[in-house]
Parts: C-alpha cells; structure tokens; sequence
C-alpha cells in the first residue's frame, strides 16, 4: 500500500486497438464487463502547463477489486501516454489512487515533491492528475483519480457489474455521469 494515496485501485494499459483490447480480456482472460466510452469528455486538459483538446477512448472492468482501464489515444494530442508510445512502450502505464479528499491530497503529495504533468477533469468531482515520472520505468507513472462525484458511482457501477458477471454482454456503453 502506498503510505501517500492507500491502495493501487487501477491499472491501466495504453493499448493500440481498444476493441481488439476488450475482446482479449473478456474472452481470454475473463475479466469483464467492459463499459465503453469512445470519446472521454475531458475538460480543462492540460500537459506540462499548456491546454489541449484530447480524444481518448477509455474502457473499464474490475477484476475483483482492482480496476483495469484500457486506453486508446486517438488524436495526436501531447499526453504521457503518446510519451509511453513514442518510447516505444507497450503494456501498462499508470496506476491510479481515487480519492475523496482530491485538494488534501494532491497538496500533500506536491509538498512531499511530486509534480503534475498532465491533468483535467471528467464530470462533477471527477479531476485527476498524474505525477512526473522520472524513473525511466514503463508503468510507474502515478494517477491520483477523485471519485467524490458521479465518476466515483460511475466506477462502483463498474466494479459491481463484475461480481457476477456470467460473460453476457461484454461490452457496455458508459452511462451518462449526469444522471449518476
């Protein structure tokens, strides 16, 4: 457990084909379902300081207790994930921290010398940050992730479709954060 932000709650992998992605992990490794969001709305998105309009697509599952989140980039936005791709990395490239106390947080990790790269917001209470990675390793970079909001109800949906889930419907549009 990390002694800054508690338990790794996600794992993310930056993946070339999103749908190819979903199909492996649901048929292979039998993790699922896969709710699907083409086009991530991402507000006030910026990287190392200057705003950009990303177009990502995400698609999330829980195995147990632990979410997996597939990425595609589809535009050719400065991000860390076209920096893992450039570098020639494949696999995972962050792992996220959700929390509730977003500000407290935050301001703790920078005071103990963690600095933001990139960040924006997705939803009501739904900003994130990932921290610079100077490691040099794949897979290190740190996501912290608030989940005060309708993404935190959005990622519990998630998480309990996984319970039980008997391998029908593998893929699933995201709902509407709004009405979360």
């Amino acid at each position: 457990m990390s002694r800054f932000f508690g338990e790794i709650r996600q794992v993310a992998y930056i993946v070339p084909d999103i749908e190819a992605a979903m199909a492996h992990w649901s048929t292979v490794m039998g993790v699922g379902p896969w709710y699907y969001n083409p086009r991530v709305p991402i507000k006030n998105y910026h990287y190392r300081g200057a705003p950009y309009e990303p177009h990502n697509s995400v698609a999330l599952a829980n195995a147990g207790g632990l979410q997996i989140e597939l990425l595609q980039t589809r535009n050719d936005v400065p991000s860390m994930y076209r920096d893992f791709a450039q570098a020639g990395f494949r696999g995972v490239q962050h792992v996220a921290y959700w929390t509730e106390a977003f500000d407290a947080d935050l301001a703790r990790a920078q005071a103990a010398g963690f600095q933001v790269c990139m960040g924006g917001e997705v939803g009501e209470n739904g900003r994130f940050v990932y921290f610079e990675d100077h490691s040099g390793l794949p897979g290190t970079t740190i996501e912290l992730s608030e989940v005060a909001g309708p993404k935190g109800r959005l990622f519990k949906l998630i998480r309990d479709a996984a319970v039980d889930w008997d391998g029908q419907e593998p893929v699933r549009p995201f709902p509407d954060l709004n009405t979360l």
